[in-house]
């Protein structure tokens, strides 16, 4: 994604694992990421930083999550995912009633997180459809990928593994991120990266030069 189109995302949380955790997981995902222990900045963070979406934690210090949704809402057409430790119907009611979008109960996964987020980013037009990189074309939402105008013949996998490296593209992204951002999960086996990026990489390559390449010792980055 260039620069200009990637989507800007606010957390605001005040547990800082939590917090920390979120941010990397959204800024490995592509997005431009800024994090809050509490919402005192809020008004100043929606017409400097002007997010598309923003993430709140109910329980905050000082005002609550949902009243700061309500700001939110107000402001301008930002997406809300509302996180909590409450998974009562009425908490969730209450969430939607302050303008949340998706609400999301702790504890949760972080690549669960990150679809959601996604997922309502795509619904808002915010998140960029189809990305390019030299003459690799790859589609997400439609589900495609071409290189030099022919279909690549991709599994659901390497369709998700191809759109994390180019999201990424011109920057190194370890094993472990991969397997969190596009499996869900950082402690299974390496190897398991290692046969997907290999056969993603002779689906590329016969149709042109290579595009995943390994740094060794760290991960994998595309350039052309």
């Amino acid at each position: 994604m260039q620069s200009e189109t990637r989507p800007r995302v606010l957390v605001v949380e005040d547990e800082t694992a939590i917090r920390e955790g979120v941010v990397t997981a959204l800024a490995d995902e592509g997005c431009v990421v800024e994090g809050r222990a509490d919402g005192s900045t809020l008004s100043a963070d929606l017409t400097g930083f002007r997010p598309d979406l923003v993430v709140l934690d109910v329980m905050l210090p000082g005002r609550d999550g949902l009243e700061l949704a309500g700001d939110v809402r107000r402001a301008g057409d930002a997406g809300i995912v509302v996180l909590t430790a409450r998974d009562a119907v009425p908490d969730r009611l209450a969430g939607f009633a302050a303008g949340a979008d998706d609400y999301l109960v702790k504890p949760f996964a972080m690549a669960e997180l990150v679809a959601r987020v996604r997922a309502v980013l795509n619904r808002r037009g915010r998140w960029p459809g189809a990305v390019e990189v030299g003459d690799l074309v790859v589609d997400e939402p439609a589900g495609t990928a071409t290189r030099a105008g022919a279909r690549l013949d991709l599994t659901a996998t390497e369709l998700r593994l191809l759109g994390y490296l180019v999201g990424n593209r011109g920057r190194t992204v370890s094993k472990t991120q991969i397997l969190t951002q596009v499996w869900g999960y950082g402690d299974y086996d390496p190897n398991l990266v290692e046969v997907h990026v290999s056969a993603l990489r002779r689906k590329l390559e016969a149709h042109g030069d290579r595009l995943v390449h390994t740094v060794r010792g760290l991960g994998y980055t595309v350039r052309t």
